[in-house]
């Protein structure tokens, strides 16, 4: 791995925290206002121990010329694939079937967090410098293939990553993957009701019921941001989203601390659609904003309230973008049910190098395969658009 030897060369180092690194300059990397590459979100999760618990083990590499710190990219050593949302248990079969070791391995990926995004973090005032920043990406990836070697891991993955990124990096054998979410887009729309007409009759008429009959119930919900709400607030919050786990899923990822430490920390960035019946919240979901999006995250409730999770997860989030001007509306993984409410299906990427030449061809293969197979099934959905046909 180069080393830094003069102030006009570039080095890779490696570190295993982001205590190493100030928080001013790692926020001078990508783009400012995606949220969870922010060094308070990602060292976030260190601090507030969220990430070893669950087989997280950090390894930041970094790229820097002299003492500036040019570009980065968060990785984690994995043992397992939890919390990755981009499936791979079937390579994790077929390498024991041989005999062979899949973990550890590598991933770039914001834990937890299935939302696209920049991975490759450049320095912002080579924005415009195309050629530096294809230099620097492939500098950054033949050091972390170099790590892998070196460390004996499988392979290396890189989760929700821009596609025009991974095209870049063909050459240095990283395979494409691609999968469908359902993203809504606003189309400068005035407000909600502008939304709802451009949908089709039978679509328009189901959300406006869904809305109408959590008005009925008479619950207080609001949208606030993350510096509006009190300790108490965020460990209610918390309890919220850690009970649907324990009935559901098992353990809660995410720890108490750390919901209050982005509240406090990302104030505006942070948003909270919260209901109170009687002044109590009962239930929650949380989101985050970049410029241009909304990103829902998790969703909290301990009672059972007619068509609430609709509202709380999808009507307040685009009644949010509406009246904020943002672009698009991300929020989350999975879930066909969100098409008939105006999320229309999204194509993300992943990117994965596997150092087993075998491997790697066959699950070449798969991925032509698989790839075929998501195109379709994108292409069947967009047949059934809730959106009324225009001439």
């Amino acid at each position: 791995m180069p080393r830094n030897s003069d102030s006009t060369e570039l080095g890779v180092s490696v570190t295993h925290s982001l205590s190493d690194v100030p928080a001013e300059e790692w926020d001078a990397l990508g783009d400012g206002s995606y949220p969870f590459t922010r060094h308070c979100f990602l060292y976030g999760l260190e601090l507030h121990h969220c990430l070893e618990p669950f087989g997280w083990h950090p390894v930041y590499f970094l790229v820097r010329k002299g003492r500036q710190l040019l570009a980065a990219i968060p990785c984690y050593i994995k043992t397992n694939s939890y919390g990755e949302l981009v499936f791979d248990h079937a390579w994790v079969n077929a390498y024991q079937r041989s005999g062979l070791d899949y973990y550890p391995k590598l991933v770039s990926a914001i834990p937890y967090t299935p939302a696209t995004g920049e991975r490759f973090l450049i320095q912002r005032d080579l924005a415009g410098d195309v050629q530096s920043r294809r230099a620097l990406r492939e500098l950054l990836c033949r050091a972390i293939q170099g790590f892998c070697s070196e460390q004996k891991l499988s392979s290396w993955h890189v989760l929700f990553a821009e596609k025009s990124v991974l095209d870049e990096l063909g050459g240095y054998g990283i395979m494409e993957r691609s999968d469908v979410q359902f993203h809504w887009q606003n189309h400068e729309y005035r407000d909600f009701d502008d939304f709802l007409s451009r949908l089709n009759s039978r679509k328009r008429k189901n959300i406006k019921k869904e809305r109408g009959s959590v008005a009925s119930q008479n619950l207080d919900i609001r949208m606030q941001h993350g510096g509006d709400l009190h300790p108490a607030d965020w460990q209610r919050i918390h309890d919220l989203y850690a009970g649907i786990y324990q009935r559901k899923y098992g353990t809660a990822t995410l720890t108490p601390t750390f919901f209050q430490h982005i509240g406090e920390q990302m104030s505006r960035q942070t948003l909270v659609a919260t209901t109170r019946d009687q002044g109590q919240i009962v239930a929650a979901s949380l989101f985050f904003r970049s410029n241009t999006h909304l990103y829902g995250r998790v969703w909290g409730c301990d009672q059972y309230f007619h068509n609430l999770h609709f509202e709380c997860c999808y009507y307040q989030g685009i009644d949010y973008c509406i009246a904020e001007g943002l672009e698009y509306f991300d929020p989350g993984a999975q879930g066909e049910h969100k098409l008939a409410r105006g999320f229309l299906p999204t194509l993300t990427w992943s990117g994965h190098w596997i150092a087993h030449p075998q491997f790697r061809a066959a699950i070449e293969q798969f991925l032509g395969q698989e790839r075929r197979y998501i195109e379709s099934y994108r292409a069947d959905l967009l047949d059934h658009s809730p959106y009324r046909q225009t001439a």
